[in-house]
């Protein structure tokens, strides 16, 4: 059975996923946590509930998805992974929050791991996430899912009842659209999607409700 434990975190409210299982082993997917009790946080719950932390995961290289990779890097030695195609994005952190916050704030950077595709699969204790491609928000958005769970993390993809902005540089709506409904609106109704903002919501719920997929 997955545990999952969301942190809100940073100015724009993203939601970090902390994700173990009975073994204790654990991944994190998209930290986005910048100052430093945001960071004690997440580090107090992993040795609180006794985790080893296997994997750093990023369904897209945006800033508020990102910025706390060099703190899990300097603590537990893990390179974040992520899609070949935002690497050039995730190289320009500092350079994001000006672009679009629209002042200047110095973001570490750890050193990129794996460049995940479709289909791979990241394993931990008894689980599996497997990879979705979903491009348009960024060029290298994805998704990852555990069928045996049921569960859908979908960065800024999918939300309820809305998918992520396209309007940034890289973005494609067409693109975006077309992902999500090939691929996850044929993923199990009962799915629970957990996205990089807001409230969880199911695939069900999505297709009947979501003005862009329904």
């Amino acid at each position: 059975m997955l545990n999952i434990k969301c942190f809100v975190v940073n100015m724009v409210e993203e939601n970090c996923y902390v994700v173990s299982d009975e073994t204790k082993e654990a991944v994190i997917i998209d930290d986005g946590a910048c100052i430093r009790g945001e960071h004690q946080a997440i580090d107090e719950y992993i040795q609180r509930e006794g985790l080893t932390l296997k994997h750093v995961l990023n369904t897209h290289a945006h800033f508020d998805h990102t910025m706390g990779n060099a703190h899990l890097y300097a603590a537990y030695g893990l390179k974040p992974q992520m899609h070949a195609n935002d690497a050039e994005l995730y190289t320009n952190l500092s350079l994001q929050v000006q672009s679009i916050l629209g002042y200047r704030l110095k973001v570490d950077v750890a050193p990129l791991g794996n460049m995940l595709k479709e289909g791979d699969t990241i394993t931990f204790g008894n689980h599996c996430f497997k990879v979705i491609e979903t491009p348009g928000h960024t060029p290298g958005g994805i998704c990852f899912y555990c069928k045996e769970e049921g569960a859908l993390f979908s960065g800024d993809n999918l939300f309820e009842q809305s998918i992520g902005r396209t309007d940034f540089p890289g973005g494609n709506a067409l693109h975006l659209v077309s992902s999500l409904r090939d691929k996850v609106m044929k993923l199990s109704d009962s799915t629970k999607v957990y996205p990089g903002h807001g409230n969880t919501t199911t695939i069900e719920r999505e297709r009947r409700y979501n003005p862009y997929l329904n």
